[in-house]
């Protein structure tokens, strides 16, 4: 198979991002992740497989999907549309057959020539600081396909970022960040037990990739740029002790490679997406952080030993939105921070 006809499963482009790396940028969200974060603003892009979802609000209950159905999946109750993932292949044929787009496949196969296409479409809105991002999910789960992607868009002089957590294998993740310009890392929590407990993976993976990513930046110069992104979960790693041993991690390790330290605050606008997906969430009733309680956790990080004009935080919180938190309808689509 030559590079035009390596094909992905891409859950969405989502364009005009302004979260996923300097600039304006076009983010491609991959399927599949290696870790299952509690947390997870992107759910649906946790399975490596195309999935299907139900729209109540475009039902319009007239049962064609449920009878287009090969694998008889589909079941219309009173309680609203109950899909079997068990037996559920995600061939498309229910979302083909519904005439009011209630049913929506969440991922579809491209080939990176296609991919590339798109991306480039997009070019004059980048500016000389914009460019593609590949995020998910994990990108690196999608190894090949995201580094000959990157290889041809970089080729094709756009500027170009992943954004990882970083458990993957030491060679298959290297071999995909030496493609990227920037390379958007997370560091989600500090104490492996802990870590374990909330992503389903211990960090040792992660922190051992991070520092032969530094060790590449080195010796090769590439990735050029590297920035470490932190999500602030209340009650999980929105703590003190948390931003102050990674703090510390950083600045031991990575001082001088590393030139921005994100803290990306909460957001709950995921709530839907579960619902849809047919599962609970446990942070469906957490409110926003409000910005006193970020900008404390900023100054732990600022004062943690690492250079503190690194240290950023994004996001909403309380003060910036107080509605949000009563909005149970919104749908954001790929929430710009798939690793976090």
């Amino acid at each position: 198979m030559n590079r035009t006809e390596e094909t992905g499963v891409v859950l969405e482009l989502q364009r005009l991002s302004t979260e996923d790396g300097p600039g304006v940028r076009t983010t491609v969200f991959l399927k599949g992740c290696t870790l299952a974060c509690a947390w997870c603003h992107n759910p649906e892009s946790i399975d490596p497989r195309p999935q299907v979802q139900w729209m109540g609000n475009r039902c319009i209950g007239c049962r064609t999907c449920v009878t287009a159905c090969p694998q008889h999946a589909l079941l219309l109750a009173g309680t609203g549309m109950q899909l079997d993932r068990s037996l559920c292949t995600g061939c498309g044929a229910c979302v083909t057959a519904c005439p009011s787009g209630a049913m929506d496949l969440l991922g579809a196969r491209w080939t990176m020539q296609a991919l590339l296409a798109e991306a480039i479409k997009d070019r004059a809105y980048f500016g000389p600081d914009g460019g593609v991002t590949v995020s998910g999910g994990e990108p690196t789960l999608q190894g090949e396909f995201c580094r000959s992607f990157l290889v041809s868009a970089h080729a094709a002089g756009l500027h170009t970022a992943i954004d990882t957590c970083g458990m993957a294998a030491t060679d298959r993740f290297l071999a995909v960040a030496r493609e990227a310009d920037l390379v958007l890392y997370d560091l989600k929590e500090a104490d492996v037990t802990r870590h374990k407990a909330f992503t389903g993976q211990d960090n040792t993976v992660i922190l051992a990739n991070v520092l032969a990513l530094a060790d590449m930046m080195r010796h090769e110069g590439r990735p050029r740029t590297l920035w470490i992104r932190t999500p602030l979960i209340p009650g999980a790693t929105a703590a003190d002790l948390n931003i102050r041993v990674l703090g510390g991690f950083i600045a031991e390790n990575l001082a001088d490679v590393v030139s921005r330290w994100d803290l990306c605050a909460f957001n709950n606008l995921a709530r839907d997406k579960y619902a849809r997906l047919g599962r609970d969430w446990l942070y469906a009733g957490t409110p926003l952080m409000s910005t006193e309680e970020v900008q404390h956790l900023v100054g732990v990080a600022r004062s943690s030993g690492v250079d503190p004009g690194i240290v950023q935080w994004s996001g909403r919180t309380k003060l910036d939105d107080p509605l949000v938190v009563e909005n149970h309808s919104a749908d954001p689509g790929p929430s710009g921070l798939g690793g976090c």
